[in-house]
């Protein structure tokens, strides 16, 4: 009999970090009752109406509106990943994050002072934890956001369409980012830059990320189809990550083929189809623990009936990566991809 993991199971009784969202949700911390993290869960949330953020940097340096000198010269015209446009008179001083992924690349900027709010789950830096708290990734603080009079406040993936227009519809400058590849996220820290006048601190996480990825690239590039390793990501008990999501390009770039690049998106996954399908390798969260059985996500995987005949459990081939890391599209995702590859590849990628 095939099994599924429900959502209310998930919500009720696991806790997990990130759901590769650029998340760091607990399940259960918002409560079972909130629709809003269903939506998430259930691969609801709207998706961005306008363009990806290669696109809008593209588009907004043809037009003049994003300057190439290292000072950014003001007023700036930007769009966001909505197509709303924003007229930046000087560099944002107050800056609220409720989005662990952009909080992480403002203190990567070096923008720490002028950040005065986070979202509860923002907690790298150290210092970005020690800072007020705005409420949820997908249902901030009303209330704190009108208190903190910032300047911007910057949203992720989280936080869905109808969520930024109700905070916009109370005058709050809600600016969001939508990153589906690797390269729409250094095109945003990019952006970021020149938002925030940090071009030259941007310029240079960016290339950080991209010797990361020629790393990898390199590494790799020799393999032949046949080599290439068949992979499995399971990010929070029973739901994986199909295409279209930056996780299915990292293990791609790292050399791999994800057995679920057919379906569209974070989805929950049949446990007999991942039995047919033979991963060699399988790739899940090392810190996400089960609330009830006390488990950890290896133990949850390597239990499963039927799974033992599986390739990458017979041979040990289950690789934990750091959670935050991996489901942050933010400035440590070259790190993340690394990580992938020498999971994937461990002879190849030192």
């Amino acid at each position: 009999m095939m099994r599924r993991t429900s959502v209310s199971r998930l919500l009720g009784k696991k806790k997990w970090l990130g759901a590769l969202l650029g998340l760091a949700v607990a399940f259960g911390a918002a409560g079972c009752g909130n629709s809003a993290d269903k939506q998430m869960l259930q691969g609801e949330v709207e998706p961005p109406k306008a363009r990806s953020a290669t696109e809008q940097v593209g588009q907004a340096g043809a037009q003049g509106e994003l300057q190439t000198a290292k000072s950014t010269v003001y007023p700036l015209k930007i769009s966001d990943s909505t197509g709303k446009e924003f007229t930046f008179e000087k560099a944002p001083e107050r800056i609220v994050s409720v989005s662990p992924s952009e909080t992480e690349i403002l203190f990567a900027l070096g923008l720490g002072d002028r950040v005065i709010g986070v979202s509860d789950f923002c907690d790298y830096p150290a210092e970005a934890a020690a800072k007020p708290k705005m409420g949820s990734i997908v249902k901030p603080n009303e209330e704190a956001l009108l208190a903190a009079n910032a300047d911007v406040i910057l949203s992720g993936v989280s936080l869905n369409m109808p969520a930024v227009e109700h905070l916009r519809e109370l005058k709050l400058s809600v600016f969001k980012v939508e990153p589906k590849t690797m390269d729409d996220v250094m095109n945003n820290i990019l952006m970021f830059g020149q938002i925030f006048d940090k071009q030259e601190q941007a310029e240079n996480i960016v290339g950080s990320m991209k010797a990361d990825r020629q790393k990898v690239t390199d590494a790799v590039k020799q393999l032949t189809p046949e080599q290439r390793k068949r992979v499995f990501v399971e990010f929070a008990p029973g739901w994986t990550v199909g295409k279209g999501e930056y996780i299915d390009e990292l293990v791609t770039l790292a050399g791999g083929v994800n057995i679920a690049a057919d379906t569209e998106g974070y989805a929950q996954f049949n446990e007999e189809q991942v039995i047919a399908a033979n991963p060699q390798v399988i790739l899940y969260p090392h810190n996400l623990v089960d609330d009830s059985s006390k488990k950890t996500m290896d133990q949850i995987i390597r239990e499963r009936s039927g799974w033992a005949q599986i390739d990458a459990i017979k041979n040990n081939r289950l690789v934990g990566l750091d959670t935050n890391i991996i489901s942050r599209p933010g400035p440590r995702l070259g790190e993340a991809l690394v990580a992938v590859a020498k999971g994937l590849y461990p002879a190849l990628v030192k």
